[in-house]
């Protein structure tokens, strides 16, 4: 177990003094039997009324609202917690779904609904046939194909950072052959789900203090990786930039069936159309 202090700062420019409109903020680490937290503090500058809620997935999000004009937008978040996961992980898989192809029970199938639903146009069947290559047989080891998956998304697309906005389609991700940690995890969710597997994407933190892993240039980044439904296991965590299965440096904020649900901080302003002057995140991840 490590005990962790995670700072994440976003601070906006403008030209000119804007309206902010109420801001949707996600950044409480998600607690779970891995991650103990110990405490989570959210300020903003100027000063907004903070409001807290549960969306569907039970993430918390925080609904900052604004009452004056600023032409700098600062929000901070400062966590401790305890991650306690494994280096390597040891998954009780159901005996029922230890090979693939397998069948959810009708209460997992109801439950998974939308997750389980592949949610990208394949009209050429381009991504089905591609998944489809990590099918060793008519009985394949559940766990090993999810590996190879995961494994063959990094070798079908390199990382590289990538700044702006948006995530790039599955199809985008393999014909280009690179993208962000955003754009492998939902290639690697989206082919799971056209092999019929439950899956959802997780954004939160990387912890690197080494710096051996992809995905951060310090000790520590935001971060994007997803989670696959296996009966008997639950879900298991897959980074694909880094090649690894389960979440040992990895703190998770939220999970959703779409990465464009879980931004860390998103909202508005009024103001003339030149107003925006730029952007910045500085993320610190330390034991």
């Amino acid at each position: 177990m490590i005990t962790l202090e995670i700072q994440h700062t976003t601070t906006y420019r403008f030209n000119e003094p804007v309206s902010l409109l109420p801001h949707r903020l996600m950044l409480r680490p998600r607690e779970s039997r891995d991650v103990r937290l110990l405490s989570s503090r959210i300020s903003t500058a100027p000063d907004a009324v903070l409001s807290w809620a549960s969306d569907v997935f039970g993430n918390a999000v925080t609904t900052a609202t604004f009452s004056r004009k600023a032409s700098t937008l600062v929000i901070s978040s400062v966590a401790n917690l305890q991650l306690a996961s494994v280096e390597w992980p040891i998954f009780d898989i159901a005996v029922s779904a230890t090979s693939y192809p397998f069948l959810y029970s009708d209460h997992d199938w109801g439950d998974l609904g939308a997750l389980a639903t592949p949610q990208f146009a394949d009209a050429e069947g381009t991504l089905r046939h591609w998944a489809h290559m990590f099918v060793r047989g008519s009985k394949t080891d559940t766990l090993a194909l999810l590996k190879d998956l995961s494994v063959g998304v990094s070798e079908a697309a390199r990382y590289q950072s990538r700044e702006e906005e948006g995530t790039q389609t599955p199809l985008e991700t393999l014909s280009r052959g690179w993208g962000s940690c955003r754009d492998l995890a939902v290639l690697f969710a989206e082919a799971a789900r056209v092999l019929g597997f439950g899956a959802r994407i997780v954004s939160g933190y990387l912890y690197n203090p080494n710096q051996q892993s992809a995905g951060s240039g310090g000790a520590g980044s935001t971060h994007a990786w997803a989670e696959i439904f296996v009966p008997g296991a639950g879900w298991i965590t897959f980074d694909p930039t880094n090649r690894s299965l389960g979440g040992f440096n990895l703190v998770p904020i939220a999970v959703a069936r779409d990465i464009r649900q879980i931004a860390p901080v998103s909202g508005s302003y009024i103001a003339s159309t030149d107003a925006f002057a730029g952007m910045s995140v500085e993320v610190l991840v330390t034991s």
